[in-house]
């Protein structure tokens, strides 16, 4: 018998999102760091990268199994879908993102920014009409074991807009240490976005929060404030709920955040979230990335679309 899900409850507001009913349940594992797990809902599958171990591993919901999905994928990280399904993955080893076609050949679509390459973009959304926003910390350039040793060619680390019809690229946050997973609210007049400056420092210094941006009819971003701080860990990924709610990960949880920056409670997880997705047949299920498994809780709400 599955036990009660545990969770620490800030706020009344949280036991309206979750079903405490059923438990946090790990679906598989074998990964050597989880990260970007997505909802395949042709599937009833999810992916997500083993970035050390350069795979893309598979969960099916049909067969209760984990597979390996492809493997020698260049460092793969964030991925989303784009308006017409198709899957938009960040890869650090390529510095670039691509999209993969329904047949299953994968293309790059911008790895550049002007003249100099990219860092190795970490995580990506699509916004409604059709634009690619991503993040581009320097993660897969300075660490070996995520991608290739490099150099930051245009000097930052920058959130950019990409128009996949007319091929334009914008910085569109150029304010921020080093970016990492972003969301928009539902009615998208705002985005969020991770900076984990900290991730990788042993002074104690360094950004783990998420600020928020405001997003004008023309797409521009302003007015850049903290929307939270994260303790422990950072806000490496997060998604956003149908009432604008962020679950985002920790160290030690999936914390939830409503619209207005209160902590609302916290998941515990038996090990440190790299980034999380919404995703089964009504949306209501939160996969779990989480070092080396994938895990499954059910909630009372639905992802964002």
């Amino acid at each position: 018998m599955r036990e009660a899900l545990e969770v620490l409850s800030e706020d009344p507001r949280f036991t309206e999102l979750i079903d405490r009913r059923r438990g946090l349940e790990r679906l598989g594992g074998g990964a050597t760091w989880s990260e970007g797990p997505l909802w395949l809902p042709g599937e009833n599958a999810v992916i997500w990268s083993d970035i050390p171990g350069n795979r893309i591993l598979r969960w099916s919901a049909t067969t209760g199994e984990v597979t390996v999905d492809r493997a020698d994928v260049e460092f793969t990280n964030g991925r989303t879908l784009d308006r017409q399904g198709r899957v938009v993955t960040c890869s650090h080893g390529r510095r670039a993102v691509e999209r993969t076609e329904p047949d299953g050949t994968t293309a790059v679509l911008v790895d550049r920014f002007g003249a100099a390459r990219l860092n190795s973009p970490n995580d990506v959304v699509v916004a409604s009409d059709g634009a690619i926003w991503f993040t581009d910390p320097p993660y897969g350039i300075i660490q070996p074991h995520e991608g290739h040793p490099g150099e930051r060619e245009y000097g930052a680390h920058y959130v950019f807009r990409f128009v996949p019809d007319s091929g334009e690229l914008t910085a569109a946050i150029v304010d921020m240490e080093e970016p990492n997973g972003l969301a928009f609210s539902p009615d998208e007049r705002r985005l969020y976005v991770a900076d984990t400056s900290s991730a990788l420092r042993t002074d104690g210094g360094g950004q783990h929060c998420i600020r928020v941006y405001d997003v004008d009819s023309d797409w521009n971003c302003g007015n850049g404030r903290v929307f939270a701080e994260i303790e422990p860990g950072v806000a490496d990924g997060f998604r956003v709920d149908e009432h604008g709610n962020v679950w985002t990960s920790s160290a030690d949880s999936v914390q939830v955040y409503a619209p207005d920056g209160t902590r609302l409670g916290k998941i515990p997880v038996p090990e440190k979230v790299g980034n999380v997705c919404f995703g089964g047949p009504d949306g209501s299920e939160l996969f779990i990335a989480a070092t080396t498994s994938l895990y499954r809780v059910r909630t009372r709400t639905r992802g964002a679309v």
